[in-house]
């Protein structure tokens, strides 16, 4: 993803929006490195990015190594759980609705 953003779509030049969705399923070791990879180069690009769990089961470690994104980027990252992959497309809805000014 970030050669991608490097090469094609420059920050500075386009407004990046990403969307993740998984069973969360990850090898334990694979899981902080992804929370690093988010943390110091993909969200400081990304006006938002949101992560969807889809699993019925306990959040899985990288559920966990995300709630530690969230905390760096409290208004562009969000991350929600759904039961049933049918539950997506609401779910992507929800999270990409525009937001109102308080």
């Amino acid at each position: 993803m970030q050669q991608i953003i490097e090469e094609r779509y420059p920050p500075g030049e386009w407004n990046l929006y990403c969307a993740q969705a998984s069973d969360g399923d990850n090898w334990n070791d694979d899981s902080p490195i992804c929370r690093d990879l988010l943390v110091r180069q993909i969200m400081p690009a990304m006006q938002y990015y949101c992560y969807v769990e889809i699993t019925p089961r306990e959040h899985q470690t990288l559920w966990h190594e995300y709630e530690a994104v969230a905390e760096h980027f409290a208004d562009s990252f969000a991350q929600q759980q759904i039961v049933d992959a049918g539950d997506i497309y609401p779910v992507f809805r929800k999270l990409f609705q525009k937001r109102m000014a308080t």
